[in-house]
């Protein structure tokens, strides 16, 4: 599949690797930065999901979605995991779900504004949930730069796969494909955050921050990791 993903805020929280372990499948390794291990809280807009090469009746209207995640490596490949998956878009939450194993949820949502000062607003819908919300404001306030391998906000962002598991417990990583993010310092205002409740992960002190105005993503089907 091939999509745009528009006005993303990156903010993430340090948190106990003990913590993240039970909440993660065992043939996953929790991903440290310098034996810290990060939950990232990832709102953005949709834009361009379709199948690569289908004609253009076949695209879906933009939407917002919103993901919770942390990061892992299977056979030594780093990748991230995503604990939940927000959507605006029913089609494409049944299709995440059938296709890709991933916990995605139907949510009310509302991103406005530009690349200057984006408003977002989320709150899960999808009776499997239990009403987890997002509300806040953000921004970029520094000049594009791209991240160096070896620093955090590399390690943060460079991930070119996902993991998942289905029902049977067969553990999947399908693959990504990006050019190098073009990332921004970022300022924010959260005015609720409910969204690692379920997880009863609290995320403490003041996330690091970034943004990003556009990246171009093609993502694979998974397949599974031969065990």
């Amino acid at each position: 599949m091939a999509q745009n993903w528009e006005d993303l805020l990156f903010a993430h929280w340090e948190v106990p690797v003990g913590k993240l372990r039970g909440l993660v499948p065992a043939g996953l390794k929790i991903d440290t930065f310098a034996g810290r291990a990060w939950v990232g809280v990832v709102p953005f807009r949709m834009r361009g999901v379709r199948l690569r090469g289908a004609p253009a009746p076949l695209v879906l209207p933009p939407f917002p979605e919103l993901n919770v995640r942390t990061y892992v490596i299977a056979d030594g490949k780093p990748g991230v995991w995503f604990f939940s998956l927000d959507a605006a878009n029913r089609i494409a939450v049944k299709a995440a779900r059938a296709w890709f194993a991933l916990p995605y949820f139907y949510a009310r949502m509302k991103a406005t504004g530009n690349g200057r000062q984006v408003c977002y607003c989320s709150e899960r819908a999808d009776r499997r949930g239990g009403g987890e919300s997002l509300e806040v404001q953000y921004s970029p306030v520094g000049e594009p730069f791209r991240a160096l391998p070896g620093t955090l906000e590399y390690f943060l962002t460079e991930r070119y796969c996902l993991y998942a598991e289905r029902t049977d417990g067969t553990l999947l990583r399908g693959e990504i494909h990006h050019g190098p993010w073009p990332l921004q310092a970022a300022g924010a205002v959260f005015a609720r955050n409910t969204m690692t409740k379920p997880l009863a992960l609290p995320l403490q002190g003041e996330p690091l921050l970034h943004f990003s105005q556009l990246q171009e993503v093609v993502v694979w089907a998974p397949r599974a990791i031969p065990g």
